[in-house]
């Protein structure tokens, strides 16, 4: 979940013929949703990029494709899948070097990547294109770069057991409170190992921010700034033996699940998409419920396609970004992987409202900017454990 550096596109892009070979060599697999090989050529082909998790992959190839490629009859998707996005650098420099030299660059849409494509200037203007972007949630279009088109989000929650915790914390100061009446019964993984607890350590440094400053941090990087995280970390640290097994912090998002499923602990922050999946696939306890706390709330995002701005089929690539923001789509999204829809819930079937009803998926709260984010993870290793 954790966001990857942008890199310097203008100094890729100079590169030229080094950054496009470097990518052709080692770049991701194009399959089509039927899993062969996919050529990008034709009028009506489209090449889309995706570099996620595999559940993103088997919506796209199992649900989205087949449903779009049935509405819009003669038209192909080339689905190109890159396990996490391992190869998404390449993949930039490739389209950054084709649109400094106007060539195709053999990708018309960026299921993802859409925020960084958007801040390098790589992605076509939406605007009078793509109708149902004025359906979209506002907290999701403020955090939308350039010409990025936002198509599902997902946040942090409180997971907890009802049985053990009877009524849950409903703000930031509430469950602090609550984690030191129940030593041992709450744990976040390291946040350098996932976002959940990244979020959490960024939850608890945000109290103590105010309004300009926690804006500064969101939007830029001010290392100056870093002293005023003191308070909030001594606050952490002084949490540690009230965690489990006093001071242990697991590995990774699904490290605090697995402990919630064995009843070990009796609550802990977990992503939506997480949590709300992992309860019908048995990850999660099913009697696990889980809430979107406040003052502050949990971060949160979304998730940005975008139409590349180099591609010769933008017409059919815009077609596909706002077939992705009708009602049926979003819909689907939600019931597959658990992705908060990109539009209001009144919009959605009743099941889905339901499903995110504790969830609050209008308020997305944004974290910091990744340069700070890196720096409170190191900042978090030297002051908080142990201490």
């Amino acid at each position: 979940m954790d966001r990857r550096r942008f890199i310097a596109f203008g100094i890729a892009a100079a590169a030229g013929t080094a950054g496009l070979t470097a990518c052709q060599g080692n770049g991701p697999g194009a399959t089509t949703a039927g899993g062969g090989s996919g050529g990008g050529g034709a009028k009506n082909a489209l090449t889309v990029y995706c570099g996620a998790d595999t559940n993103i992959q088997d919506l796209w190839t199992k649900t989205l494709i087949p449903g779009f490629e049935k509405a819009n009859q003669g038209t192909k998707i080339t689905f190109q899948f890159d396990l996490h996005g391992q190869n998404s650098d390449q993949v930039l420099n490739k389209i950054a070097a084709a649109t400094q030299q106007k060539k195709d660059p053999g990708i018309d849409f960026l299921e993802s990547m859409g925020d960084r494509a958007g801040e390098a200037g790589l992605l076509a203007d939406p605007s009078g294109k793509v109708a149902n972007l004025t359906g979209v949630l506002p907290d999701l279009q403020a955090a939308a770069a350039k010409n990025s088109i936002p198509y599902r989000g997902s946040s942090v929650l409180l997971a907890y057991l009802p049985d053990k915790v009877g009524t849950p914390p409903k703000s930031l100061d509430e469950l602090l409170v609550w984690i030191k009446k129940n030593p041992g019964k709450f744990a976040y993984n390291s946040p350098d190992t996932g976002g959940a607890g990244d979020s959490f350590v960024q939850t608890v440094l945000t109290k103590y921010l105010s309004a300009a400053d926690l804006k500064t941090m969101t939007t830029g990087y001010h290392k100056d700034l870093e002293g005023k995280w003191d308070k909030g970390f001594a606050t952490l640290a002084g949490l540690n033996t009230s965690m489990y097994q006093k001071g242990v912090y697991p590995n990774g998002n699904n490290g605090t699940l697995e402990l919630l499923l064995q009843k070990e602990i009796w609550m802990c922050p977990a992503w939506s998409d997480q949590f709300i999946s992992g309860r019908k696939s048995g990850v999660v306890p099913k009697e696990a419920e889980a809430l979107q706390i406040t003052d502050p709330s949990f971060t949160g995002g979304g998730t940005y396609a975008g139409v590349l701005s180099a591609s010769t089929k933008q017409d059919a690539a815009f077609k596909l970004a706002n077939w992705l923001l009708e009602p049926t789509q979003q819909a689907a999204i939600a019931t597959a992987i658990a992705g908060y829809p990109a539009i209001a819930m009144d919009k959605l079937p009743g099941t889905v409202k339901s499903e995110f009803a504790d969830a609050d998926p209008g308020n997305l709260r944004p974290g910091f900017n990744s340069d700070m984010d890196a720096d409170m993870k190191n900042l978090w290793q030297q002051k908080v454990p142990g201490n």
